[in-house]
């Protein structure tokens, strides 16, 4: 039998039953032999995969898109990489429904276990691995700050709970910075920032168009908003316009860039819906080459250019 750890965060997203046997009754009929490893806090999940035995044929990642990257920054630290997935169990779940998992928690996992291995890229900010995004911004806090007791009550309302009390009680942040892309500097002010590389953020689908997740390239967007009024119209733009084409909007398709904060942020980055701790005012963003990810199927011949 082959080897299956499920590194399982027992707090993600609304409460759902979870059946255990008809979990391991599944990977059984696809030959694993699978043990659910349980997170305790934060980082939890990183230091289970950096310590696993290299004869570990399948990891999977049993949470929302932070335990994902966890896993993904644990496997980033290991001499010999492991094979991963993504089974989501989160409150909004980007990562996974990007993938295509989108069905019942035992569907998924047999969507998974049907699918093909593909290398995905990886992005860096500084040190700290990123999956799929990692942004600036006001408000863009509700990833990480909202309460788990409204994410658990709720779900993706909870979010949107904690967001309205947030939208009444901040203003818009504008900062000077100093930017190098493509070979070239450049000295600007924006009030949000967004590096991803992700067709889908925050629950909403199709933000860029033609992602591809072994180009080694991401997508950087920086947004000039001067109030609530122009936050508003800039989403309701991105609804209907290609990115490329929203004034006050600069935008790129690269693999790297360097961002000096010359008025020091108000917020920390979220990355991939975690707060990134970190004390400065420059940040270097990058994309590598990542590990293998077992995907469905159907969403592979959108999500990567190699041939299928």
């Amino acid at each position: 039998m082959k080897i299956c750890k499920i590194i399982m965060n027992p707090h993600s997203g609304k409460k759902k039953k979870v059946s255990y046997r008809s979990l391991y009754d599944i990977l059984r009929k696809y030959g694993y032999e699978g043990e659910i490893l349980f997170t305790k806090g934060p980082k939890d999940a990183t230091k289970i995969v950096e310590e696993l035995p290299n004869n570990v044929d399948l990891v999977i990642s049993c949470g929302g898109d932070g335990t994902l990257n966890e896993v993904v920054t644990g496997d980033m630290n290991r001499s010999k990489k492991l094979t991963l997935a993504n089974l989501p169990l989160g409150t909004v779940n980007d990562v996974g429904n990007m993938y295509g998992l989108n069905k019942g928690f035992l569907k998924n996992l047999e969507i998974l276990l049907d699918g093909t291995k593909k290398n995905i890229d990886v992005c860096y900010i500084n040190d700290s691995a990123f999956v799929y995004v990692a942004c600036l911004g006001d408000y863009i806090d509700m990833a990480y700050a909202t309460p788990r007791e409204l994410k658990a009550k709720y779900g993706k309302m909870g979010y949107i709970l904690y967001g309205l009390k947030q939208f009444f009680t901040k203003k818009i942040h504008k900062y000077r910075v100093k930017y190098t892309v493509e070979g070239k500097t450049y000295e600007d002010e924006f009030s949000f920032f967004f590096i991803s590389n992700s067709s889908r953020i925050a629950g909403f689908n199709d933000v860029y168009y033609d992602i591809k997740l072994d180009d080694e390239m991401f997508e950087v967007a920086l947004a000039k908003v001067k109030n609530k009024a122009d936050m508003f119209r800039l989403l309701m733009m991105l609804g209907t316009r290609d990115i490329k084409d929203i004034p006050d909007l600069k935008y790129y398709r690269t693999n790297e860039i360097n961002i000096e904060f010359l008025d020091p942020p108000k917020s920390s980055w979220c990355i991939d819906g975690e707060e990134y701790d970190y004390e400065g005012n420059n940040f270097h963003l990058k994309v590598v080459k990542g590990p293998k990810m077992l995907l469905p199927d159907d969403n592979i011949k959108i999500l990567f250019n190699e041939e299928y």
